[in-house]
């Protein structure tokens, strides 16, 4: 049951992830993209390319986490979530506090079902 829920918290992540990409490459300008982001039309223009590229990164961990789930190869689940942790607490410590709530606890309570319902071995 606790590889269930791992699993199903992992796909939550790299759905989250699905978001962000599309929130920063897509929508960053738009009223939802600011809204999200608290800023304003000519920040959000100024801000755009970078935008796009953090996004192009969170779609490169959704990625890794959805390979790592369809070819159950768990390794690039725990990597692809140890790196979004550590982009977290990043951005936690860097931009906002509420980046490690959004981002690296989902990361960290999946990363820890993954390890609590790794196979044992003797």
């Amino acid at each position: 049951m606790t590889r269930i829920i791992a699993i199903a918290l992992a796909t939550l992540v790299a759905l989250m992830h699905i978001w962000f990409l599309v929130l920063e490459m897509f929508l960053w300008e738009t009223d939802i993209g600011r809204g999200t982001f608290n800023t304003t039309i000519e920040e959000a223009a100024t801000t755009a390319t970078l935008a796009m590229q953090q996004g192009l990164y969170n779609g490169f961990l959704a990625a890794g986490i959805l390979y790592g789930l369809i070819a159950r190869k768990t390794d690039f689940i725990v990597f692809s979530l140890l790196c979004i942790i550590v982009a977290g607490v990043f951005g936690g410590l860097t931009v906002s506090p509420s980046i490690i709530m959004v981002q690296a606890l989902p990361a960290i309570i999946a990363l820890g079902l993954i390890w609590i319902s790794r196979p044992k071995t003797p």
